[in-house]
């Protein structure tokens, strides 16, 4: 007798990203050179005032449970980032901490939809947005960009989007995985678009830092600061993972109405509790400490950035918009489509994404799963050595396509 799973965990999938990289480690198991361009995460070791804060917090003894939503000293120490970099006020009872930023949004919107909301999410998008919205019961509405566009919804297309069931929108800026970023006008026009149809509005800000514009100390604008009217159907959603290079130690956070802080805290409270206490100590010290690493990890992806597209461009067909932020390239490589290779004919970015590892030992994520099906995700977090030998590969194996 096998057991029977449950409707709304069939309807949803694995991470394209995490399987990619599992197949890249077994291959990397067997004593294949595998150059891995599928990474979400900075390469560069979390700076060492920060694991000192840790090892300072073992030291003390802060080993024990915290509040659900997260120490006094890293709620203090998020509000002041939000004030700090943002433009944002915020009292205690309207942030709190949970296990990565991905955890927040789960929290979130567990909290706040229902059967049959609709949620508009433009396209491309973070592989887990639709099926975390899924797992709470909402419908998503995708809005597609294209790299014409920079990979940015217009305010016409929000616009078009909505209807009588749609209550949310999800904006991430800079992207996962284009690297688009929204400029300040295009922030305060859909952000007004927002507010008169009344949708909440998550903004997904993780790679606020890695936007190259804002390298030179310039003001980090929200839509929450541009808009101020839209707070009470804000939440403003980040993480130390890319900011801080701390993806292992699960701190995310997020700014919201007091009463949407007070059921996503009730939620985690039966589900898994506080953050860990320590990573939460070291947490405090990435917020309040030195923010010189910030700015040299956000120049060095620029530097990557600008080898990654040289190099793709010298592959003929493949076209890449240039990325604003993040540290992902999202080439389009329908050119490869309807070729042929040893495992058979190239039909989409996943059958590409195979044959690149498979092939030429290159990890990429295939587009299918950001909604973009003839694109595949690069990422930069790799040393520059790297980042040549994989573009170097990926070009090899496109030109013995058939």
């Amino acid at each position: 007798m096998t057991l029977e799973l449950t409707a709304r965990v069939r309807g949803i999938k694995p991470s394209p990203t995490l399987g990619m990289a599992a197949e890249a480690a077994a291959l990397r198991a067997e004593g294949r050179d595998i150059v891995d361009l599928s990474a979400g995460e900075p390469d560069f070791e979390t700076p060492e005032h920060i694991k000192a804060a840790a090892r300072e917090a073992l030291a003390r003894g802060l080993t024990k449970y915290t509040p659900v939503g997260g120490t006094t000293e890293l709620k203090d120490a998020i509000r002041e980032k939000f004030r700090r970099e943002n433009g944002l006020t915020y009292g205690r009872n309207e942030v709190m901490a949970s296990c990565g930023g991905k955890h927040v949004l789960y929290n979130a919107f567990q909290a706040l939809f229902d059967e049959g909301d609709e949620v508009i999410v433009p396209a491309p998008y973070w592989v887990s947005y639709p099926d975390m919205l899924t797992l709470a019961g909402a419908t998503t509405r995708v809005v597609e960009t294209t790299p014409e566009q920079g990979f940015r919804m217009s305010v016409d297309q929000l616009e078009a989007a909505c209807g009588p069931r749609t209550k949310g929108l999800v904006l991430n800026s800079p992207s996962n995985p284009t690297g688009a970023v929204y400029s300040s006008d295009e922030l305060r026009a859909i952000g007004e678009v927002a507010l008169r149809r009344g949708l909440i509005v998550f903004t997904d800000d993780i790679y606020e830092h890695i936007a190259y514009e804002h390298i030179a100390e310039r003001p980090i604008e929200n839509v929450g600061s541009l808009v101020p009217d839209l707070r009470p159907r804000l939440l403003v959603v980040n993480s130390l993972s890319k900011t801080y290079a701390m993806t292992g130690w699960r701190i995310g956070y997020v700014a919201a109405p007091a009463e949407v802080i007070s059921a996503m805290t009730a939620l985690q409270s039966q589900s898994t509790s506080n953050p860990t206490s320590i990573a939460q100590a070291a947490g405090v010290a990435a917020l309040t400490g030195p923010q010189e690493c910030v700015g040299a990890m956000a120049r060095e992806f620029l530097a990557r950035r600008d080898l990654v597209l040289a190099r793709l461009g010298a592959i003929p067909g493949v076209r890449t918009a240039v990325p604003g932020g993040a540290f992902y390239v999202f080439p389009d490589v329908g050119v490869a489509f309807g070729k042929h290779g040893p495992g058979g004919v190239i039909a989409s970015a996943n059958d590409l994404g195979t044959y690149l590892l498979r092939h030429a030992n290159v990890a990429t994520v295939p587009g299918e799963g950001f909604g973009a099906p003839r694109h595949i995700r690069l990422s930069y977090a790799a040393p520059r050595q790297v980042l040549e030998e994989g573009i170097t590969r990926i070009g090899d194996a496109l030109a013995k396509l058939r």
